[in-house]
């Protein structure tokens, strides 16, 4: 049974899989279960160390963390399935987040306490931005758009077959446009899925969804 887990830890940590050596911070946790329901849902190994060795854990105090985050912090309240494993004598605790069905993002609060939305972008959680929030529930509840192909549209598409990636702020200077109309062409163009929001730790970009044709 134990190579169903060492499988899991050879894969490293990615956007559907996260290592937590222990819990101390139910809050902490929250946010990644929050990150992996609003994403593709995911696990959380609890007990394995960034590199891939087993520490273990009290399961049943990891247990209760956890089930504090997922009641207490993350709101609307979210569900989670728990197996637990002996290896190498230890105790590693699997938490597995299915991506949620409701028409509603999760949030859980940041460092500062205030509720965030939280993604999983590849092996880390992001905070959402105004854009995507809106761009999602355009999505989820508007209607349909139209929208005009003017200049600033012409400039972005142009920009980003050029350079592949640009941030709101060169957005609006290349364009020449307020802030607030910036953002109004980025969202009509994601509800579209013309364009693809890019999260990093030093900025958030917008680039061309990839099509067989790019």
């Amino acid at each position: 049974m134990s190579a169903y887990i060492y499988n899991l830890i050879k894969q490293g940590e990615h956007q559907e899989l996260d290592f937590k050596h222990s819990i101390t911070d139910s809050k902490k946790i929250a946010r990644s279960l929050a990150a992996f329901a609003n994403s593709d849902g995911g696990k959380l190994l609890v007990g394995v160390r960034d590199n891939g060795s087993i520490a273990g854990v009290k399961s049943d105090e990891e247990f209760y963390m956890v089930q504090a985050a997922a009641q207490l912090f993350c709101k609307p309240e979210m569900q989670f399935e728990t197996k637990v494993w002996q290896i190498e004598g230890k105790t590693v605790l699997e938490i597995t987040v299915a991506k949620t069905q409701i028409d509603k993002l999760i949030t859980a609060p940041d460092k500062e306490g205030k509720y965030r939305v939280f993604i999983r972008v590849n092996d880390k959680n992001f905070i959402v931005n105004n854009i995507y929030l809106k761009a999602w529930n355009r999505k989820k509840y508007g209607k349909g758009i139209l929208i005009r192909y003017d200049k600033p549209e012409k400039l972005l598409f142009e920009y980003l077959q050029e350079f592949g990636e640009i941030t709101l702020s060169k957005f609006v200077r290349i364009a020449d446009l307020s802030k607030y109309k910036a953002e109004k062409v980025l969202i009509n163009l994601l509800v579209l899925n013309l364009i693809e929001i890019k999260f990093t730790e030093n900025q958030v970009l917008y680039k061309l969804v990839l099509t067989m044709d790019n």
